[in-house]
C-alpha cells in the first residue's frame, strides 16, 4: 500500500506545485547526459546504444536501490515514492504553460504566445499566426499527457520508484539525441526507438481514457475513427494516437506542416473538423486533466494489484521447516 499511497501523493504534490523552478532532478539528468555525450558521441548507432544503456541502466539501477532501502520503513517508502512521482510528472505544469498562452492570445500578444510555445514545442514558432500557436499548444497538451503523465504513472504502478525514474531518462534522452537531423540521425536512433516501445502501451491507454472522457458518446466515437483513420500517417506512432484523440473528443482538427530546423514536415491531419483555434485551448486543458486523473487512478489499481501478487521470498522458518523436511 506504500506504493499506492505514494503514487497519489506524488500526483498531488504535483497539482498542487507543479515543477520546481530550480535543482529540478530531470535538469540534472539532462546535465549528466550532455557531460556524457561529449565521451560517448559518434554518428553511430553503436556509441548511441552504450549513451542509453549507461543512462537508463544506472537511473534505473538507483530507482531499485532506493525502492529496496525504503521497503525498510512503509512511511519512508510512501515519501521515496512520493518524490519520485513528483519529480518524473509534468501535468500541472503542462496545464499552466496552456494557461499562460491562451491569455496571451485572448489579449493579442501573439509574440509572447510565439515564444511561449516554444515551451511545450519543437518546431520553429516565430512565423506562426494566432491559430497556429493554440494548435501547437493543444497538440503539445495531448502528446504530453501521454509522456508526462500517463506514461510515467503508468510504469509507476507496475514498477514502483524503478519504473518511474527509469521511464523519464528513457524520455528525458528522446527528448535530448532522438531527433532525425543530422547530428542524430544515428546516434540517436537508440533513444528513439526505445522511447517508441516505452511509450507504445501508455499512448494507447491515454487515447482510451480520451475518449472516455470526451464527455459524449459523439466525441468518443470521432476521436476513435480519427485514430484508426489518420494516426497511421502522423510520424510518431504514439503521438498521432493521442492527438487524433483529443482532436476527435474536442471536435477539431489538428496536424498540418511544421518547420523543424529549416525543414517542413507534413504530420498529416487529425480530425475532421474546424481547424483548432484559441477558444478551444480551455476545453483541451480540461481534458488533459480529465486523462491526468483517469492515469492516475489506473496506476493505483496496477499498484494495488502487484502489490497482492505472492511473495516469493520464503521467510527463515520456511527456510529451515525446508530443511529439516530433506533431513528427515
Amino acid at each position: 500500500m506504500s506504493r499506492v499511497a505514494g503514487l497519489a501523493l506524488g500526483y498531488l504534490l504535483d497539482q498542487a506545485l507543479g515543477d520546481p523552478h530550480r535543482f529540478h532532478p530531470v535538469a540534472g539528468f539532462g546535465s549528466a547526459a550532455m557531460a556524457l555525450e561529449r565521451r560517448t558521441y559518434a554518428a553511430r548507432r553503436g556509441p548511441g546504444v552504450v549513451h542509453v544503456v549507461a543512462l537508463v541502466g544506472s537511473t534505473a539501477a538507483m530507482g531499485a536501490l532506493a525502492e529496496r532501502a525504503a521497503r525498510r520503513s512503509g512511511t519512508a517508502h510512501t515519501l521515496v515514492t512520493a518524490a519520485a512521482t513528483w519529480a518524473v510528472l509534468g501535468g500541472r505544469s503542462l496545464v499552466r504553460e496552456a494557461e499562460v498562452i491562451d491569455g496571451q492570445l485572448t489579449r493579442g500578444d501573439l509574440t509572447a504566445a510565439r515564444t511561449r510555445v516554444r515551451n511545450l514545442v519543437g518546431r520553429e514558432t516565430s512565423g506562426l499566426d494566432a491559430d497556429e500557436v493554440a494548435r501547437a499548444c493543444i497538440e503539445s497538451l495531448a502528446e504530453n499527457s501521454s509522456d508526462a503523465v500517463v506514461a510515467p504513472l503508468l510504469w509507476g504502478g507496475l514498477l514502483g520508484i524503478p519504473g518511474l525514474l527509469g521511464y523519464r531518462a528513457v524520455n528525458t534522452l528522446d527528448a535530448m539525441v532522438g531527433h532525425r537531423n543530422e547530428r542524430y540521425s544515428e546516434f540517436g536512433w537508440a533513444a528513439a526507438r526505445l522511447d517508441d516501445l516505452a511509450n507504445w502501451v501508455p499512448a494507447r491507454f491515454a487515447g482510451a481514457l480520451t475518449l472516455a472522457a470526451s464527455g459524449s458518446r459523439a466525441r468518443a466515437f470521432a476521436g476513435w475513427a480519427a485514430i484508426q483513420r489518420d494516426a497511421p500517417a502522423h510520424p510518431s506512432p504514439n503521438g498521432g494516437v493521442v492527438e487524433a484523440a483529443f482532436a476527435g473528443a474536442l471536435g477539431v482538427r489538428l496536424g498540418g506542416s511544421n518547420t523543424y530546423d529549416g525543414h517542413v514536415e507534413d504530420r498529416g491531419t487529425l480530425g475532421t473538423g474546424p481547424a483548432a483555434g484559441r477558444a478551444d485551448i480551455a476545453p483541451a486543458a480540461r481534458l488533459a486533466r480529465r486523462v491526468a486523473m483517469g492515469a492516475l487512478l489506473a496506476a493505483l489499481t496496477l499498484a494495488l494489484a502487484t502489490s497482492r501478487l505472492p511473495d516469493r521470498k520464503k521467510t527463515p522458518y520456511e527456510i529451515e521447516r525446508t530443511l529439516s523436511h530433506f533431513k528427515a
